[in-house]
């Protein structure tokens, strides 16, 4: 298992267009994805998951890997979070 935290810095947080290209990005690999925000353990490999979680700009997210591939699931879902998700 690996993870990282970050704080989200999209201005319109995770929304329906970011949260779409996290759920795609991260369903490419098999590895167990999992979003830890206050308290919550959101699939994200579900986009209704993530949506449904109202997570804002400013807020502060685990994100948690764990399978085979765990530790290129992270890095390129870091990349991914990083760079602002498409925004």
């Amino acid at each position: 298992m690996v993870s990282k935290k970050f704080v989200i810095e999209n201005e319109q947080g995770l929304h329906m267009r970011p949260a779409g290209v996290l759920a795609k990005a991260v369903t490419k690999f098999e590895s167990d994805v999992t979003i830890i925000y206050e308290d919550k353990k959101i699939n994200a490999k579900s986009l209704l998951n993530i949506i449904g979680a109202c997570i804002k700009c400013g807020s502060e997210i685990e994100l948690v890997c764990e399978g085979p591939d765990e530790e290129a699931a992270l890095a390129h879902a870091t990349e991914l979070i990083e760079s602002g998700l498409g925004e």
